[in-house]
């Protein structure tokens, strides 16, 4: 079991991650009208490069929300949260944007392509922020990675002319932009037909056999088992195992994984029927 990072003078630093991907007992917990509830209940998931993982579970079950703390998107309540080195937990919303602009590429279940830009200005879009290549230079590796998903020759129509299936492709193109080595993608395929979630998940396949690690959250069994590696949450929590069907509920037998109580210091909270 990981150390827990303490503050106290003298006290030692926290070990160095061994992994591409690590959560150490992350807890995150929420406010809302209908009172105090926690998502994630001390989860501790490891991650190495080239996997590609399903991260599966019912509506509510926290695995948004465990996606958010990958990403930066959301900071824990408690707990540790490194990526690719670095502890992003700690980091200001500057360095935030940066680090996630060169190390995740995020993939949305809405794709979240600006209307108004063209696709391969949508594609140039990330590396603009990061201040990566030429102008010309983006232009040429937009472009081609456009070709990589087969749609180059879809470059210079606005997003809403174009398929869902195709909208996707150009919101995987852009999240390839900066050439990060994680790619994280929240119900990629929920909003598409079978033929072209099937597509889709080919593609992602290509991205792991080209060198990614990709972390894929998926209420598609099918898909699902085909990946390399299931992660089965259950109401916050983290369970080993083998994808359970149906509706996967955790296979008899099944306890949590280590570590996953409620951080110490922390007060209990209900957990809602749906988060």
């Amino acid at each position: 079991m990981f150390r827990r990072r303490s503050t106290r003078r003298g006290a030692a630093p926290p070990e160095p991650p061994r992994h591409l991907v690590e959560l150490r007992r992350v807890v995150k917990d929420y406010v809302t009208d209908a009172g105090p509830f926690r998502a994630l209940r001390g989860v501790s998931l490891d991650v190495d490069p080239g996997e590609f993982i399903a991260v599966v579970g019912k509506s509510g079950c926290g695995k948004s929300t465990l996606m958010n703390m990958l990403t930066g998107i959301d900071r824990p309540t408690d707990g540790e949260v490194w990526v690719a080195g670095s502890d992003i937990r700690h980091m200001g919303e500057g360095r935030m944007a940066e680090w996630r602009g060169r190390t995740v590429g995020v993939i949305f279940q809405f794709f979240q392509l600006l209307p108004t830009l063209t696709v391969v200005e949508n594609v140039m879009l990330p590396m603009d922020f990061a201040g990566l290549w030429s102008p010309r230079e983006r232009l040429d590796r937009a472009m081609a990675l456009l070709e990589q998903v087969d749609m180059a020759d879809q470059a210079h129509k606005l997003p809403l002319s174009t398929s869902g299936g195709q909208q996707q492709r150009v919101a995987i193109a852009r999240a390839l932009a900066n050439d990060p080595p994680i790619i994280v993608a929240d119900e990629p395929t929920g909003n598409l037909d079978s033929a072209t979630a099937e597509s889709i998940f080919e593609l992602f396949h290509g991205l792991v056999d080209g060198g990614k690690t990709v972390i894929m959250v998926s209420h598609d069994h099918d898909l699902a088992a085909r990946t390399r590696r299931i992660v089965h949450m259950v109401d916050g929590q983290v369970l080993d195992g083998a994808l359970a069907a149906p509706g996967l509920e955790p296979a008899p037998g099944l306890e949590p994984a280590p570590g996953l109580e409620p951080a110490p210091g922390l007060p209990p909270v209900p957990t809602p029927a749906h988060t």
